[in-house]
């Protein structure tokens, strides 16, 4: 800093630089934007392709010898029928031809629509999207750096918040609505403020099979009559229908049949946790996973077959010292890249858990956890990274803070998974002739001014002045200005895709708790 210099001068300077790199910020049309939701991943590979076929091997191996336990009445139907068996025990046997033809059957890929028509997401193939999840039971506040049990409330905040995310592309409820002791009141009101909250593709869960029923009248009720969800299914069901290792979890399975009815798409979510509900071997954690996901696939698709489902393998570690989940290692990173690339090998939609932090605040740790396991999986090619945004404390907080910044982080590591494109223009050979030659630099050149935002990609809230500037404008660290923009967004967005009129009818038929307009 020049000590000579007038903070007037100093001011107008700024104002300036700001001026000029506002004018050059105008948005780009979305195919023209560095990154955008959907860019082929699939270039990191933890595992070889023999590695690959013994997973499967072994997961087709333990549903033939072991199966799966706690089978409700329909998937034990369509499955004997099928030429499955029910052994002495009450297990359920999967023959690995009934497997291999259910992923014969399964959809290879689907469109995971938003209310929103342009914001719909294809799920499948090499896309990568980054969005959240979690059953957080804590919100984290920021201004005593404290946890608060979490409400109805902050489910709608959190989507509306990440509704105005350009790099979250979809939304799975972040929390649970602990305000809400009934079941039915919790499972409605979370949707309801899912939904309402954001235009994106939209995810939740269910306790009970009837409220799914509910839950799909009330959709129906938004896009404007009965069977208008079915024909564009803008929220997906995060089931965790298994209990690890290899048995069903009734309630759930129960509901994953009524979505199944419903034409809803499914997350097969598989959350064991190494070293305590599935090996501590790291290669045992991932055949167990995929063999639970295969049965699942398996009784969906004789049901329904291509029914849309992601084989949500999320594979959880464990501190083997203590036993509490580790959410942040790195072995939860190459076991999500792992999971995806094993999915994707077999030719279905992945899902994974990246993201999930053992740090209790916005902090350094939380940005080196987050950002490594993110990276692996989008590298990996996983269509959807479960849990990217927003998770605190091993997904037991979630912090709005925390989906501002990593909504900045997920734009630079999509930046990664788009790499770099190499052809002639992009060589730039003529062009290094001419500036040689010429002005001896590239800042005025046509290319620079056309590719710095087409390119490049800019944080929202992250800083890159320099120290004295940094200063001058106060020192704010990470999470004060995510505080503060957070904030901002609260105060004046609130969604209005649904119809009032609808919403209102809505509200009155299913006793709605949740503010839309606090």
């Amino acid at each position: 800093m020049n000590p000579n210099e007038s903070q007037d001068t100093r001011r107008r300077r700024s104002g300036g630089r700001a001026g000029r790199i506002a004018e050059r910020a105008a948005p780009l049309q979305a195919d023209e934007r560095p990154v955008r939701p959907g860019l082929p991943g699939g270039k990191f590979k933890p595992l070889s392709v023999a590695a690959m076929q013994q997973v499967y091997d072994t997961a087709i191996s333990l549903l033939e010898r072991v199966g799966m336990g706690s089978p409700v009445p329909e998937f034990t139907e369509v499955v004997t029928n099928a030429g499955g068996t029910l052994d002495e025990h009450g297990r359920l046997l999967f023959p690995r031809k009934l497997v291999e033809k259910a992923i014969e059957t399964a959809a290879k890929e689907w469109v995971w629509h938003g209310f929103d028509d342009d914001r719909s997401i294809t799920v499948g193939g090499d896309r990568v999207h980054f969005g959240t999840a979690g059953a957080a039971v804590l919100m984290h506040d920021y201004e005593t750096n404290t946890f608060r049990h979490s409400t109805a409330q902050d489910v709608y905040d959190c989507a509306r918040l990440v509704d105005h995310l350009d790099n979250i592309h979809f939304f799975v409820r972040t929390v649970v609505a602990r305000d809400q002791e009934d079941s039915r009141d919790l499972d409605i009101n979370t949707a309801y403020a899912a939904t309402v909250g954001t235009g994106k593709p939209v995810g939740t869960s269910w306790f009970e099979r009837p409220h799914v029923y509910e839950a799909v009248e009330m959709f129906d009720m938004m896009a404007g009559g009965t069977g208008e969800f079915r024909k564009r299914p803008f929220v997906a069901a995060n089931n965790t229908f298994v209990v690890p290792p290899l048995r069903f979890a009734e309630e759930s399975t129960n509901c994953m049949v009524a979505q199944v009815e419903m034409g809803m798409p499914i997350n097969l979510l598989s959350a064991g946790q190494a070293g305590a509900t599935s090996p501590a071997a790291l290669a045992g954690s991932l055949a167990q996973a995929l063999a639970e996901c295969l049965a699942a696939l398996t009784a969906v698709n004789l049901m329904s077959p291509g029914h849309p489902c992601v084989m949500g393998m999320w594979p959880f570690v464990s501190d083997l010292r203590t036993g509490a989940m580790s959410g942040g290692s790195g072995e939860e990173g190459v076991l999500n890249a792992a999971a995806a690339q094993v999915v994707n090998w077999i030719g279905l939609p992945s899902g994974v858990a990246a993201g999930m932090t053992d740090s209790k605040a916005p902090d350094n740790q939380a940005g080196y956890e987050k950002g490594i396991n993110i990276t692996l999986a989008g590298q990996a090619g996983a269509n959807l990274v479960y849990e990217s945004a927003g998770m605190l404390g091993s997904i037991l907080s979630c912090s709005l803070e925390a989906l501002v910044i990593d909504n900045d982080m997920l734009g630079s590591i999509n930046r990664t998974v788009r790499g770099i494109e190499v052809n002639q223009e992009t060589l730039s050979v003529d062009l290094i002739e001419e500036v040689v030659h010429g002005p001896g630099h590239f800042l005025g050149s046509p290319q620079t001014l056309d590719l710095m935002q087409k390119e490049y990609i800019y944080p929202v809230i992250g800083d890159r002045d320099t120290p004295d500037d940094w200063l001058e404008a106060g020192g704010k660290k990470a999470a004060q200005v995510a505080h503060e923009y957070a904030k901002e967004v609260l105060s004046n967005h609130f969604p209005s895709h649904v119809d009032a009129s609808r919403d209102e009818a809505v509200r009155e038929r299913f006793g709605i708790i949740v503010n839309r307009n606090p």
